[in-house]
């Protein structure tokens, strides 16, 4: 083999800089909906890589609009993609290459995850208006792993165990509810991320919901949590790679490398932040209304996939062995925050039977 020059290679940099689309970088994105777009040649729309430090290589994110009343281009791959619509109305229709195609409709807060190397194609709906939509893949490990982009983008392989031209309810069906595990829903369509039921999770604090979402045997996953007024989770740390989208109420989120400063960020609907790798981070409702947040990210819960990320529990203390700092461990001063941040809008604090020094007590 012939090498030309010495240079380490990393074939899935060079191939999202030959897209030649904006790439966003840093902590946080303030509004995906207000990104700004180029012309993308390989989709036939618009778009923009999102690569936040708290990747750490792991996957990525692209946000993808489709002009009115126009259509992408059929793609597939052989990496793994969540979708979540952003803006918009419009359709998906996903085939193998022999047998039938399958059609479905989307709209804002839509979520699904295209079949492993299925043939898929999104449509915009609407005529005066576009559509827009996030996605996050594991490209970079893929492509990285082969360092072929034919094998990637141009295998004829079927993974007919993950989605088969038979199923005729695959992304219509109501999907599977694992009683023997809390809160775990197999699934391959979620229509409505924001207003959809959600189940109690006691040990993440302040009266916190949750539903965690295995899509199209995916070994990446998602899930949905929700905590009410005047009310924080417990800060918790975990592997890299967690796409958290905020999808309604306002507040904000700290994270700090253990010892390390706190950074902040403010947010409210249409923001995403990726926590670092191993960085403690807590979420806090500052607003008038419950927040609730999709994070996009690895570590599926039904498929064991390699140690990317660590196995403590994050519903655990890390006193006992976990990746949770309870309330009455946690420094006095998230709390004093939190209450400062209350009284510029106004609003309650609901943590006096929680947090041993908040002012509230009831």
């Amino acid at each position: 083999m012939k090498y030309t020059d010495d240079r380490r290679v990393d074939t899935y940099n060079d191939w999202q800089l030959a897209q030649k689309i904006p790439i966003n970088t840093g902590f946080f994105v303030e509004d995906l909906r207000k990104v700004e777009l180029a012309p993308w040649e390989l989709k036939g729309g618009l778009g923009a890589f999102i690569n936040l430090d708290g990747t750490g290589g792991t996957n990525d994110a692209y946000i993808c609009e489709i002009p009115p009343g126009k259509h992408l281009k059929p793609q597939k791959h052989v990496f793994e993609e969540m979708v979540f619509i952003l803006e918009g109305h419009g359709a998906t229709t996903v085939w193998q290459k022999q047998g039938k195609k399958h059609s479905f409709e989307w709209h804002p807060g839509s979520l699904f995850a295209i079949p492993l190397n299925a043939w898929y194609q999104h449509f915009n709906g609407q005529g005066d208006s576009p559509a827009r939509y996030l996605a996050v893949t594991n490209a970079p490990v893929v492509i990285n792993l082969f360092h072929n982009l034919d094998f990637v983008f141009e295998n004829d392989f079927a993974f007919v165990d993950r989605f088969s031209p038979d199923e005729e309810d695959y992304f219509s069906g109501k999907g599977q509810m694992w009683h023997d595990r809390r809160r775990k829903m197999s699934v391959n369509f979620v229509s409505d991320t924001i207003g959809m039921e959600l189940f109690e999770w006691k040990e993440r604090g302040a009266g916190g919901k949750h539903i965690s979402f295995d899509l199209a045997g995916n070994t990446m996953a998602s899930h949905i949590s929700e905590f009410p007024v005047g009310s924080y989770k417990k800060a918790h740390r975990h592997g890299p790679g967690a796409h958290v989208t905020i999808l309604s109420g306002q507040g904000y989120s700290l994270l700090w490398p253990e010892g390390g400063e706190r950074i902040r960020v403010d947010w409210t609907p249409g923001s995403l932040v990726v926590p670092p790798n191993q960085w403690f981070h807590q979420h806090f409702n500052s607003g008038a209304q419950p927040a609730r947040y999709l994070a996009l990210r690895w570590n599926s819960w039904r498929y064991r996939f390699a140690a990317i990320t660590t196995d403590a529990p994050v519903d655990i203390s890390v006193k006992q062995g976990g990746s949770q700092i309870e309330y009455e461990d946690e420094e006095r001063e998230v709390h004093d925050i939190f209450e400062a941040a209350l009284a510029k809008v106004g609003a309650p604090c609901n943590m006096g039977s929680m947090v041993p020094w908040c002012s509230h007590k009831r």
